[in-house]
């Protein structure tokens, strides 16, 4: 706006008039028609300075704009999830949710999914009062120019970073080919329930045991796949691996209980009539008795 902000110092009035400036104009008064006028105080205490390229932004919607601004004055570490907003303002969560979209498209908010030690997801958001422009960067007017550095030996590049080991998972107490196999089928079919569940060879090798501990628990493949799919969050995700493996672990069922294994059942022989005697008899001989077939009835 051209009136200037009366939240920030007074810069040196420049030497160039309105003559250099034909569309700029230099009078105070207001268009014809109307429009708007400013009774400006200026503020010593509680207050924001806030860029016009945010309060003026051709693109973002009047409630992005106002959720920016409002977002920008609140102190580090300050609530600004969807819920949390929705609570203090009347917009509900649809409206909110869109207006941070419209932020986080136009670089003035940043959100990403972090894990804690612990092992839960949380959501890291940076609100950046302009876009484009980073605290470090020396090419502010307000900054000194940088002198040059003399030339040094150029500095051993680092070997890159090994991937983080994957967490531990059960192991099954008593393992075997068949269960494995079937585990294995299990983590190889999740990609089909969600494509972002698409396992390497290695992965599906460290959390086979996993799954094997969970079917061993009276589990079948199908309850499986539905605990390890189920609940996933919307975001991309960055290491599934990592995240099934902590599933396997914090959502591992308990044993079945103990059940005594029932007696196998009493084979009878039938009765039958020694052909040799014509008494009656139990036996596996189906002609003679035990008498008669040893010589002694």
């Amino acid at each position: 706006m051209d009136t200037q902000n009366p939240s920030v110092r007074p810069h040196a009035q420049s030497r160039n008039s309105g003559k250099n400036h034909p569309h700029r104009r230099t009078s105070g008064r207001a268009r014809p028609g109307g429009g708007v006028i400013h009774d400006n105080t200026r503020h010593t205490t509680r207050f924001t300075v806030i860029g016009n390229h945010l309060t003026q932004h051709p693109d973002l919607s009047l409630l992005a704009i106002g959720l920016a601004c409002h977002i920008q004055s609140l102190p580090t570490g300050a609530g600004i999830d969807i819920k949390s907003l929705a609570a203090r303002f009347p917009e509900g969560p649809t409206r909110i949710a869109a207006a941070l979209r419209e932020l986080e498209t136009h670089g003035y908010l940043s959100r990403t999914r972090e894990r804690t030690p612990t092992g839960r997801i949380v959501t890291r958001t940076v609100s950046c009062n302009q876009p484009g422009r980073r605290r470090d960067d020396d090419t502010s007017e307000t900054a000194p120019p940088k002198r040059p550095t003399p030339r040094t030996a150029a500095a051993p590049q680092r070997k890159p970073a090994r991937p983080k080991a994957l967490p531990a998972v059960p192991k099954p107490a008593y393992s075997s080919p068949t269960l494995l196999q079937t585990a294995t089928e299990v983590l190889a079919g999740l990609r089909r329930t969600d494509p972002r569940l698409l396992l390497s060879a290695t992965d599906t090798e460290h959390l086979a045991p996993g799954v094997a501990a969970w079917l061993e628990r009276d589990l079948t493949p199908t309850a499986v796949r539905h605990a390890l799919t189920s609940g996933l969050p919307n975001e991309p995700l960055h290491r599934p691996a990592a995240l099934l493996a902590h599933r396997l672990t914090a959502q591992l069922p308990p044993l079945p209980p103990f059940r005594v294994p029932n007696p196998p059942p009493v084979v009878r022989l039938p009765l039958r009539n020694c052909e040799t005697c014509d008494r009656g008899y139990r036996g596996p001989d189906p002609r003679n008795c035990q008498g008669c077939a040893s010589g002694t009835g």
